[in-house]
């Protein structure tokens, strides 16, 4: 095991052990509240004996973490303490939330999950809980304050409000689309066995156990049985050896392999036989040379406008800016009036530019070859025009992106 820190929100030092190897998949673990990240000694082992690399963080105002001198540990400190510690590793990994962790992971993943995580693992942490349980253990909480040995900010009990949060964490949930895990004990009090159900129907993609014997501790006082279930998930849901390809296997696993590559967004804009503008969204471009000036776009067969690419002697390349998300959405989809909803000018070979790109470049087609379910279309650079001061819009892993500044 090794001591780290993670610097979170408002500058808040968060201290993190750390298990297994560094080059391993990561998974993170989260605590419930009034506990640390001690608790997660077992189940740590466990993963790191698996080959994962395992990351116990201690919540702000728990444990090592520091306590926030503000005051503030309502939810959206937490969730951003732990966007910033995903900003600052360099894979994602699986994040398992009991109880407070639970809801924390929820809250900050929802429609960003596949962009941040790889897998979820929720304990005990149904949006909607029973309040009178919740009192209890409030009541238990506030009688340890005292205790010699209490790691925690007593200042924590004055947040989480369930009644109140039960919304925002269901539509955050049912945003949700990578491989989750539900877990809870089966004679739990704080949590019942309907209310996970009710989770699990709001996550698309998502499995739901129940641990016999075990109560609302079910990752700690249960932990062999727990360790079982969650390593199981892992090793069907996310595994540790990575994907592969062979020649005539699945092509969605080479699919998204290329798609690990990632790419800006082009329209590709000419005019066909009547006159009219005509276009396509694609991103498979790339400069070919200097001198002469030439590049490339790849194109489906499958497109509409294909024909009157292959017979149109100029074209278009017009990259987008983040800003015309809705522009490459509009020309990738069939039967619209795309060009009737985007501003678009003509330079001197008359095809459509489209105004306001990050650069557009008016091209003379230079040659057409097969490319298999694609043609590829190779084209002389005329002109020119781009715009320093905007940032591209990007596609990666079939969704997208956008740049990050660090």
């Amino acid at each position: 095991m090794a001591e780290s820190h993670f610097t979170g929100f408002g500058g808040l030092s968060l201290a993190a052990d750390r298990y297994g190897s560094e080059n391993d998949p990561a998974v993170i673990l989260l605590h419930g509240a009034a506990q640390d990240k001690s608790v997660w000694r077992s189940a740590a082992a466990a993963l790191a004996l698996a080959g994962r690399h395992v990351i116990c963080v201690d919540l702000r105002g728990h444990g090592e973490s520091d306590w926030a001198t503000d005051g503030r540990y309502d939810l959206e400190a937490h969730v951003a303490d732990l966007r910033a510690i995903l900003a600052s590793l360099h894979s994602r990994p699986v994040i398992v939330g009991a109880s407070l962790g639970g809801w924390i992971a929820i809250a900050a993943l929802g429609e960003e999950a596949a962009h941040l995580c790889t897998g979820l693992v929720l304990v005990e942490s149904p949006p909607r809980i029973d309040e009178s349980e919740l009192r209890r253990v409030r009541a238990s909480m506030r009688g340890l304050t005292g205790a010699k040995d209490s790691k925690w900010d007593p200042r924590i009990l004055a947040e989480y409000p369930a009644d109140a949060l039960e919304p925002s964490l269901s539509t955050a949930a049912s945003q949700i689309t990578v491989p989750t895990l539900i877990i809870r004990g089966a004679s739990s009090t704080l949590t019942s066995s309907a209310a996970a159900h009710d989770l699990a129907r709001l996550i698309r993609n998502v499995e739901c156990v129940e641990i016999e014997g075990a109560g609302r501790q079910v990752a700690f006082a249960q932990a062999d049985a727990f360790n079982a279930v969650l390593l199981d998930f892992l090793e069907r849901k996310v595994p540790r050896d990575a994907p592969e390809y062979r020649d005539g296997s699945d092509v969605r696993t080479l699919r998204d392999a290329l798609g690990c590559f990632a790419t800006g967004v082009t329209i590709v804009t000419a005019l066909d036989e009547s006159g009219n503008p005509i276009g396509l969204t694609a991103n498979s471009f790339t400069s070919v040379s200097l001198d002469p000036p030439l590049l490339l776009v790849c194109l489906a067969r499958t497109s509409n406008s294909l024909p009157a690419l292959e017979q149109s002697d100029t074209f278009a390349v017009n990259v987008l800016h983040i800003g015309q998300q809705p522009t490459s959405t509009l020309f990738a989809r069939k039967d619209q009036e795309r060009f009737a909803l985007t501003p678009y000018e003509h330079w001197e070979t008359g095809v459509p530019i489209i105004k306001g790109s990050l650069s557009s470049f008016e091209c003379r087609r230079h040659a057409i070859h097969d490319g298999g379910d694609h043609l590829i279309l190779v084209g002389r650079v005329l002109r020119v025009r781009f715009e320093p001061r905007r940032d591209p819009l990007l596609f990666f892993r079939g969704r997208y992106r956008r740049l990050h500044f660090n």
